[in-house]
């Protein structure tokens, strides 16, 4: 300051002097006392900047970043914890339960008549199937149709195959009798459909498609009750009808009717059958017709349920 520089009389200077020898010369009294002032000056600015310093971190702590928007930590916390389990405070793990759309929604409308008495049955098949080839006739619409004919209906003349129709998962196959020189006109359209979602799904028997003999009572998937009237319409000469009720499993016909005469043009036709469950289940109820020439011209199915024991 200009007061320290410029000394006037009875003042010393502040600077230190050395003599000359280079010793340093003892302050006087003034010299003590401005560096005492310096000192406190010093230490009160050094108080303040601290103070400041301090301040400046408590209020940069109540607000966010300025480079982040305000509420963002506050709203991440509360996330987390609204995520967290039940009574664990920790976020739940992924589900690792498929959604209905990754496993693929699957639902079976007909009556299972023939091979797979149920669904179970079927995918247990399909397991052995990949595993060893199990029986893979089942993935044949024609192969099980004429099987069904043969096999479970009896029909052992019916081995012909006339034609073959498939729509998505359903198949239409029209079986004849192969031995019958006169006709190559099918004795049933068997429907069929896939037992399952997957890609070996087996095929399924599920009813006939009818059209000049038809079995429409009971209706389709009805449940029924001893004795049952079985009808439908017929076109023909001098038919014979013949009514039974089969199940899977069973060891013969659970009833059986025969034989109603029958013909004319879309003429109806009608029969009560007595039959006798052993419990509640999927029912097969077939009516065929013949002639002379072959025991077994034409037929037709429907699937119906009994609800249990009948007699």
């Amino acid at each position: 300051m200009a007061a320290d520089d410029d000394q006037g009389p009875g003042r010393e200077s502040t600077t230190p002097r050395t003599s000359a020898a280079g010793d340093d010369r003892r302050p006087g009294p003034q010299e003590r006392a401005a560096r005492v002032r310096v000192a406190l000056v010093l230490s009160g600015t050094a108080l303040f900047l601290a103070t400041a310093a301090v301040a400046a971190i408590v209020i940069a702590g109540d607000r966010p970043p300025s480079d982040s928007p305000a509420g963002t930590r506050a709203t991440a916390v509360t996330s987390e914890r609204d995520r967290a389990a039940p009574g664990t405070g920790r976020p739940p793990r992924p589900s690792t339960r498929p959604t209905s759309a990754q496993q693929g929604e699957w639902a079976f409308h007909h009556q299972p008549l023939w091979p797979f008495p149920s669904q179970a049955e079927a995918a247990a098949w399909e397991q052995l199937y990949r595993a060893d080839g199990h029986q893979p006739w089942h993935l044949d619409a024609a192969a099980t149709a004429t099987a069904f004919a043969t096999g479970y209906l009896g029909f052992t003349e019916i081995t012909d195959v006339l034609s073959v129709s498939q729509v998505d998962r359903e198949a239409w196959v029209a079986v004849g009798d192969r031995n019958d020189p006169h006709t190559r006109t099918a004795a049933a359209e068997v429907h069929l459909a896939r037992y399952g979602a997957g890609p070996d799904a087996p095929w399924e028997v599920v009813g006939t498609r009818d059209s000049t003999f038809s079995l429409t009572a009971p209706r389709y998937g009805a449940e029924v009750t001893s004795p049952v009237t079985v009808g439908g319409r017929i076109t023909g000469m001098d038919e014979s009808i013949r009514v039974r009720v089969l199940r899977q499993g069973a060891p013969a016909p659970l009833g059986e009717s025969c034989c109603t005469p029958a013909g004319g043009t879309d003429t109806p036709w009608s029969v009560s059958v007595l039959w006798r469950s052993p419990g509640a289940g999927v029912l097969t109820i077939v009516a065929s017709t013949g002639s002379h020439r072959t025991a077994v011209e034409r037929f037709t199915v429907t699937g119906v349920t009994s609800a249990g024991t009948t007699s």
